[in-house]
């Protein structure tokens, strides 16, 4: 994320580690996946000869829950979850309440947000159930299916630099979704297109400078988390996107993810 060099090798992988072991990718020939560290920014990227192309539209879905029915299962069990067990419940709760804050100034603000990556849902749905008008895109058609049928909103199915349709948002929220994007920088960037005057963006990404004190194995480190972040490259990302980085903080979920997270916004004229 630096552009200095100084890349080394972290960890390697010569087998699917368990989550993966049903996605077609992890299974097609020989194994060999690698994560490389900077020795700058403390940045990682994933190296892996393999196509990940189709694992967020297509693969990931069939293989963790098979069809709509299994992500409505996935759905009901996460938004089931106690306080002190769900990661979810303490995001809506600091966006929210950080949100209003932020624009307590402008009572003229209405309340609407873009959930890029969607996936199951559970987050606009929790949003919307506390006033907000949530919007969400995801790559695959099933969870879009999902998103307008169970989760009651609007959605889009496909590339957020694709897709004409999607208006304007005061929020827009990509919650570990940059992770897997080649080019986190190009989509993030293009996501001020889409923020109405005074808009914010709130990004989740997995924090490896923590995980990797724990090991290889880290949830954080999963395949398809082409970039793991350190608290330097997640201000890097931000600063080449073109925003200004209003707070970032790290924090440990209750899923006991290590994640790092914050709201930037457009500079000003």
């Amino acid at each position: 994320m630096c552009s200095q060099e100084g890349i080394q090798k972290k960890f390697s992988y010569d087998a699917p580690q368990d989550v993966e072991k049903n996605f077609p990718i992890a299974n097609q020939g020989s194994y060999w996946r690698e994560m490389y560290c900077c020795k700058n920014c403390g940045h990682f990227l994933e190296s892996f000869d393999g196509n990940q192309n189709k694992l967020y539209s297509e693969e990931y879905v069939s293989s963790t829950y098979q069809d709509l029915i299994g992500i409505k299962k996935a759905f009901d069990r996460i938004n089931n979850l106690s306080p002190s067990e769900s990661d979810n419940i303490g995001r809506v709760k600091y966006i929210d309440e950080f949100c209003k804050e932020y624009w307590k100034s402008n009572a003229s603000t209405s309340i609407n947000l873009l959930d890029v990556g969607a996936g199951l849902g559970v987050f606009p749905f929790q949003m919307k159930k506390i006033g907000w008008e949530c919007t969400a895109i995801d790559m695959d058609d099933r969870l879009v299916e999902h998103h307008r049928g169970v989760v009651g909103i609007k959605s889009f199915c496909g590339d957020l630099r694709q897709n004409s349709s999607l208006g304007l948002y005061n929020l827009i929220t990509f919650n570990k979704v940059l992770e897997h994007i080649d080019n986190p920088v190009e989509v993030l960037a293009y996501a001020g297109q889409l923020l109405s005057d005074n808009g914010l963006i709130y990004v989740e990404l997995p924090d490896g400078e923590a995980a990797a004190n724990e090991g290889k194995n880290r949830e954080e480190f999963f395949i398809g988390h082409i970039h793991v972040f350190s608290f330097s490259s997640f201000a890097l990302l931000v600063q080449k996107s073109g925003y200004q980085l209003i707070c970032c903080e790290r924090i440990r979920e209750p899923s006991t993810k290590y994640t790092l997270r914050g709201f930037m916004r457009k500079y000003s004229e």
